[in-house]
């Protein structure tokens, strides 16, 4: 009766497959643990920009002009170069075009190609915002195309406004747009009437400093 069992015949034992099949889970074990470490870190390391709108100014890559940007809010405060957080209003960055716009790793000088400035709204005020281009060092005697794009971010992403300017010579400023921010954060009044933002902030300045000029990038 030996013969006739219900359960199958082993088959022979085989020490290699087995220690294939643990090597196999071992492996599996430890890619399981660094995707798990990669994610932590991934997630320790994530910086959520909080931002109820953005304005967003760029211009060709690798163009050696320095194009910089200035917005005002409701309140009158104005972010530019020289004061890059104003109220709720911060310029995440300064582009100068080809000045200090290189990096050196290991020997190796890296060039930053992308010419753009980015000034994140971090709250919105009911009234009127003002957006203004300047064209601070023309390098030739080339316009340089410059594109304006101004975006609410919540509840959901909408372009309000996208346009192209050119700026032609050294100190050309011109207004990009200005719109009204209602009560209700809706958007209403875009237009494009000019107003000169540099103007504004050397009123403020020739209260600290005298002005010989154009102010200077610090």
């Amino acid at each position: 009766m030996e013969g006739f069992s219900n359960w199958d015949r082993e088959e022979p034992f085989d020490p290699f497959t087995v220690m294939l099949f643990k090597g196999l889970q071992v492996v599996a074990f430890m890619f399981f643990l660094a995707y798990l470490a990669i994610n932590t870190d991934a997630k320790q390391g994530k910086v959520d920009t909080k931002a109820e709108m953005l304005v967003t100014v760029s211009w060709p890559d690798n163009h050696p002009d320095d194009v910089d940007t200035y917005v005002e809010d409701p309140q009158g405060n104005i972010v530019w170069y020289h004061v890059m957080e104003a109220g709720l209003m911060h310029l995440e960055r300064d582009d100068r075009g080809d000045y200090k716009n290189t990096i050196v790793v290991n020997g190796v000088t890296i060039r930053n190609p992308i010419r753009e400035e980015i000034v994140a709204l971090r709250g919105l005020i009911a009234g009127e915002y003002v957006v203004n281009v300047n064209h601070y060092l023309a390098t030739t005697p080339d316009p340089v195309l410059v594109s304006v794009k101004v975006e609410k971010i919540n509840p959901k992403v909408e372009v309000i406004y996208y346009e192209r300017l050119t700026l032609d010579h050294t100190g050309d400023e011109k207004t990009a747009v200005r719109f009204t921010i209602g009560a209700d954060g809706k958007v209403t009044d875009i237009n494009t009437r000019p107003k000169s933002l540099i103007r504004e902030t050397r009123k403020v300045r020739s209260n600290i400093i005298p002005v010989t000029g154009a102010a200077q990038h610090q």
